[in-house]
């Protein structure tokens, strides 16, 4: 790609700042497949004059210009979702079929959600004498993940310009070439100079500069728990708004009436797609403390049919984690777990047979673990599930929200009043019917250290928009 080592600012792509760069490395192969500029914090003051001064027209625009660009952006992405599925499955490591099935669709689906919110959102209401209006944010920050890469851009990106904002966005730089392909898609698709640039770099080179700047009224910023929380303060003196989607250690209640086979193996694979690298993940599975033999034999089994393997070959259930950094982590916690008495059902440490180079993961089960132990409360980001005992649904309630994060929760049962009932009690953004799977139009986003606000449907537009009321307009 020859835009690799450039940034694309003020509707150009330039050349950057500063001369470093920084190595991809594809993790099925542990060899560099490109290379990025690094921007530093004259790159980002580039890019923020830019969104600035764009503002001042773009937020003027009509609901229907607005119509017509979104519509155009649809179009030219439907044009690159080959080339998003293979640069996302050479960067993260998700399998081809995942990444063009799933990844790369994902970006086109927040576009078209966020394009039918558009058309009927009341920006408008009379409240007696007073107008309340509905106006763009601002000048936005945006920060994404390498997880699930352009699903994070464009849940952002798509209701930002829906609402009449602009933007700087600094993708991962462990998985960047896809933010690269979505900014030739955008100049494809005519966005005025400005609206959306695109500047790579690391936290403290570009991530810090931009939550901190003062021409930025917004941050929305999905990664860890930790590094939000340094958003969130970088921001704070400046006093503006910070969104946010962060950790997650999601319990997953199969109740005593459940078809076991069914649910266990099911969540099973689902806890391992994308190498568990997702936020929302089912890692804790509850279930009846008279039953955990028999839950544990059946996720052992499924486990065990999950094929890690090559992200190029055909059958591949599960490829590579993203980095070494990644596989170290996940290393030390199933070693924890280990070492805390849980039991080792299946996997463990080192990589799976006959899979030496690449950042593989042994898909792992331990039973009979308590929530106390760290690969309970921990966020281990890897194909690694828990199994905890439950006495009651009061018991897996309380075990349920004995975590610190609050991202979704998931439960299984044959009677749906009662899944029903103990899904309004889990506190989490999120809960999972039966293994009821995304919805675009629904909101996204959690409770406590898992982060506040909200993304996708009209709750994520929302989170772009300002109010005011002006008094005495009737």
């Amino acid at each position: 790609m020859s835009n690799n080592q450039k940034f694309y600012i003020n509707g150009q792509w330039v050349e950057p700042q500063s001369a470093t760069t920084l190595d991809v490395i594809n993790p099925a192969t542990e060899e560099a497949i490109g290379t990025i500029a690094l921007g530093n914090e004259d790159d980002l003051n580039s890019a923020v004059a830019a969104a600035k001064a764009a503002f001042e027209t773009f937020s003027q625009t009509t609901r229907e210009e607005r119509v017509e660009l979104l519509e155009r952006i649809i179009a030219s992405f439907q044009k690159r979702l080959p080339d998003l599925g293979q640069a996302i499955s050479q960067e993260m490591g998700a399998p081809l079929g995942l990444a063009n099935a799933a990844q790369a669709p994902s970006g086109l689906g927040h576009f078209m959600s966020t394009l039918a919110v558009l058309k009927d959102f009341a920006f408008e209401e009379d409240i007696g004498n007073a107008r309340g209006i509905k106006e763009p944010a601002g000048v936005c920050g945006l920060i994404t993940p390498w997880n699930w890469p352009i699903n994070q851009i464009t849940c952002k990106v798509a209701p930002a310009l829906a609402a009449g904002c602009t933007m700087v966005l600094k993708p991962s730089e462990v998985a960047p070439f896809n933010a690269i392909i979505f900014a030739e898609i955008m100049d494809d698709a005519g966005v005025p100079p400005g609206v959306f640039n695109l500047v790579n770099g690391d936290g403290p080179g570009v991530g810090t500069s931009l939550s901190s700047h003062p021409d930025v009224d917004m941050m929305s910023f999905t990664g860890s728990t930790r590094a939000g929380i340094e958003v969130a303060k970088n921001a704070a003196p400046t006093v503006k708004r910070v969104a946010q989607e962060l950790g997650g250690k999601s319990a997953n209640i199969i109740l005593d009436d459940a078809e076991f086979a069914k649910s266990i193996s099911r969540d099973v694979f689902g806890m391992c797609m994308n190498s568990g690298q997702s936020c929302n993940a089912p890692t804790r599975m509850l279930v009846p403390q008279t039953r955990m033999d028999e839950a544990a034999g059946i996720a052992k089994a499924a486990a065990e049919q999950v094929v890690v393997g090559d992200p190029t070959a055909e059958g591949t259930t599960i490829g590579p984690v993203v980095s070494d950094i990644q596989w170290n982590k996940i290393q030390d916690l199933i070693q924890k777990g280990i070492d805390e008495g849980a039991k080792l059902e299946t996997g463990g440490t080192g990589k799976p047979e006959g899979l030496n180079s690449g950042y593989y993961v042994r898909p792992t089960v331990f039973s009979h673990v308590t929530n106390d132990m760290s690969i309970a409360q921990e966020e281990i980001f890897g194909p690694v599930l828990s199994l905890i005992g439950y006495e009651d649904d009061d018991d897996a309630v309380r075990i349920a929200n004995d975590t610190p994060y609050g991202l979704s929760g998931y439960i299984s049962s044959s009677d749906t009043e009662r899944a029903r009932s103990v899904a309004r009690r889990i506190r989490t953004g999120n809960v999972h019917l039966n293994g009821a799977g995304p919805n675009n139009q629904a909101s996204f986003g959690g409770y406590k250290q898992s982060g506040n606000g909200r993304e996708w449907g009209s709750f994520g537009f929302e989170e772009f928009l300002e109010v005011k009321a002006i008094l005495g307009y009737s």
